[in-house]
């Protein structure tokens, strides 16, 4: 860890312009080399080639989950070490990768950090999801928590409202693949895990729990909903023959029905400041 690239989104729960130019700071203190920035969204997200041509050893990411997403899945194929740092609202892949969540600490910490480690992931087509996967008609939730995140109250009740009445849609969303589920449910929970996936899905019928889905929706601890079914399995399929909305570590995105939905794991590349691997 010594020549970075820097990707921030100041968009996300923490990660403000004022954090962003600390840690560059700290990166300085260090005697680490910054070769590059981007200020995602504003800024295209770099290339592989890039990062290379610019002889960058580590990508250092501070921002949410849902931009961590992204960076991670353009640069798949890119053979250098991510540093992930706590810039979001849940923070999950952080918390996975470190015992303390002060960035300035992890960045100490890092820099004589040997430890790498491989993160699983839950992939389908294209598209990955490090912290998880929502399928169903809850997924219409995240236009609300889109809306509470840039203050745009009525907007927000609006998409509410809509949200709502997909949710109790009776219709639902059917999957195969995980014996221990029953036929429709309202949200279909996918959790990656290096040995598979853990499923946990909502029904329609619980109304408590589909309250608490959508009030975590928008207040961003989207992981804390409530399930009523739980499996784990290999691999799943989404029932029937229409293209259905997912939410790839909260990003939204329209999957296809003959989409295979499996457990995937990374390189050992990013770096941990854990004693023990999460």
């Amino acid at each position: 860890m010594q020549n970075l690239w820097f990707i921030t989104n100041t968009n996300s729960g923490t990660a403000t312009r004022a954090k962003c130019d600390a840690l560059e700071a700290v990166f300085e203190e260090r005697g680490l080399k910054l070769a590059g920035r981007t200020r995602f969204p504003d800024e295209n997200l770099p290339e592989g080639s890039a990062l290379d041509a610019a002889g960058v050893d580590t990508v250092v990411l501070f921002a949410g989950d849902g931009t961590i997403n992204a960076a991670l899945c353009a640069l798949g194929e890119w053979e250098g070490d991510f540093l992930i740092l706590p810039g979001g609202t849940m923070n999950l892949l952080a918390k996975a990768l470190h015992e303390e969540m002060d960035p300035h600490k992890i960045i100490h910490a890092a820099h004589q950090a040997m430890k790498r480690m491989a993160l699983p992931y839950v992939e389908a087509g294209e598209h990955r999801a490090f912290v998880g996967l929502i399928l169903g008609p809850a997924a219409a939730w995240a236009r609300a928590r889109e809306a509470a995140r840039k203050g745009r109250i009525w907007r927000m009740f609006s998409a509410v409202r809509s949200a709502w009445r997909r949710t109790f849609d009776r219709r639902g969303i059917r999957v195969e693949g995980a014996r221990a589920l029953g036929d429709r449910y309202q949200a279909v929970f996918v959790f990656p895990h290096l040995d598979g996936l853990d499923v946990a899905a909502v029904d329609a019928r619980d109304w408590k729990s589909l309250a608490q889905l959508g009030w975590d929706w928008v207040t961003g601890d989207w992981v804390a909903a409530h399930a009523v079914t739980e499996a784990r399995t290999q691999e799943l399929r989404i029932g029937g023959d229409r293209p259905v909305l997912a939410l790839f570590d909260g990003e939204p995105v329209n999957l296809g029905a003959d989409e295979k939905i499996v457990a995937g794991r990374s390189l050992e590349r990013f770096i941990s400041t854990r004693e023990e691997a999460a």
